[in-house]
């Protein structure tokens, strides 16, 4: 379970450093194996899934018809951009160039665990979505339920 928030510096190559207190789940659930891909729902953002989790979305996805526009853009953004990568002996990734690009990611970004995933967000688009409040009218029958 991936938990936490924070600042990560990707340098001049495209690379990150796991946070210390990650690696070693990392290690012993998915033998240093990530698979990165683009966040369908928000800009700005990269998914960064262990080769499990993600086996388990790709194959949900993709069992989705193609005849559904939105399924097809789901799996292309999804499946179609999945780039698996390996943590090295220094427990840095490589974060692909092209989702670099698309995602507006910079030298600073954040890393989010959230779960059986992690979001790494440009720090720009971290920002904004961090200071939108959930108004009211957003909340939903579940939310509405939790004991916060």
């Amino acid at each position: 379970m991936f938990q936490g928030e924070t600042a990560i510096t990707i340098d001049d190559k495209g690379r990150m450093s796991i946070p210390t207190a990650h690696r070693e789940l990392i290690a012993s659930q998915c033998g240093n194996r990530l698979v990165f891909t683009y966040n369908p729902f928000e800009q700005g953002c990269l998914w960064l899934l262990p080769v499990r989790e993600w086996e388990k979305v790709r194959d949900e996805v993709n069992r989705l018809t193609r005849t559904v526009s939105a399924h097809r853009n789901l799996q292309l953004k999804l499946v179609g951009a999945a780039t698996h990568v390996d943590v090295d002996a220094n427990g840095r990734v490589l974060v692909p160039a092209s989702q670099r690009g698309a995602s507006a990611l910079g030298k600073n970004a954040v890393l989010l665990g959230m779960g059986s995933k992690f979001e790494l967000w440009a720090e720009e688009a971290h920002q904004r979505q961090i200071a939108m409040t959930i108004g009211e009218s957003a909340v939903t029958p579940e939310m509405s339920k939790l004991s916060l």
